[in-house]
């Protein structure tokens, strides 16, 4: 699969890389580690936001209830599952068979009922109140086509919520040169900085298919306190909020 060419929303280097990750995905010292660090912050954006878009009690323990969500690139299941847990009837889509196979057995350990599913957004007729496509966009060789189908998948009245990399100078020092050269952050060759997109290039790509954006923050890292925390400040890692009309 390694040696197939990119082609569409799919790079099968990229989604092999990953396979060999699943069975650690949720060792929160694995090579999942920054994602299970990062997750509180983008956990607080979801559901902030969408609570005020819904208009959903933010004080309820399961305030989603009645509403789906598709989550995109879901991995083995790090925002999947809270988003059950919310109240959300939850999708949850990857590329991977491998990461899919963990996503399943973690939710059965945990007892949650999750629609998981191994394919791609093009695949998918549906359309879902919420979707959710965090760290996707950076690691598709065609993050217009991949737009597209996501946004596609965004009913009347629905949301989209995406999270990425931005394409600056200070994005290719710290989310290549020192997260993956100097500190090991994550493994060589996880980014490639030419597929970083500016806010500015997802608003235009999503505008095109009739979603409009809302919302934006940016992520900051405090090593210190080994911590992200959402920020103004959106140079380097940032959240999209976007969403589509009633009519």
């Amino acid at each position: 699969m390694a040696d197939e060419p990119a082609v569409g929303t799919i790079d099968p280097d990229e989604v092999a890389g990953f396979a060999r990750q699943a069975a650690r995905w949720w060792d929160p010292e694995g090579e999942a580690k920054p994602l299970h660090r990062i997750n509180p912050a983008r956990l607080q954006f979801i559901r902030d936001r969408l609570a005020s878009h819904f208009g959903r009690g933010a004080t309820s323990l399961t305030p989603f209830t009645g509403l789906s969500l598709l989550d995109i690139g879901c991995g083995a299941g790090l925002v999947t599952e809270p988003m059950t847990r919310l109240g959300f009837t939850v999708t949850g889509l990857d590329a991977g068979a491998e990461m899919i196979a963990a996503a399943q057995a973690h939710a059965e350990e945990t007892g949650l009922a999750i629609d998981y599913r191994a394919g791609t957004a093009e695949e998918l007729e549906t359309t879902f109140d919420v979707v959710l496509a965090l760290e996707v966009v950076e690691h598709v060789p065609d993050p217009a086509a991949f737009l597209a189908a996501a946004a596609r998948l965004v009913r009347p009245g629905g949301a989209l919520i995406a999270s990425t990399f931005n394409r600056t100078a200070r994005s290719f020092f710290l989310g290549v040169v020192a997260a993956e050269h100097l500190l090991g952050l994550v493994p060589r060759g996880t980014h490639d900085w030419r597929r970083f997109r500016r806010p500015s290039e997802l608003a235009a790509a999503l505008r095109r298919h009739g979603l409009g954006l809302k919302d934006l923050a940016g992520l900051r890292y405090d090593p210190l306190q080994d911590r992200w925390s959402l920020s103004r400040d959106i140079a380097v890692n940032y959240l999209f909020f976007a969403v589509r009309p009633t009519a």
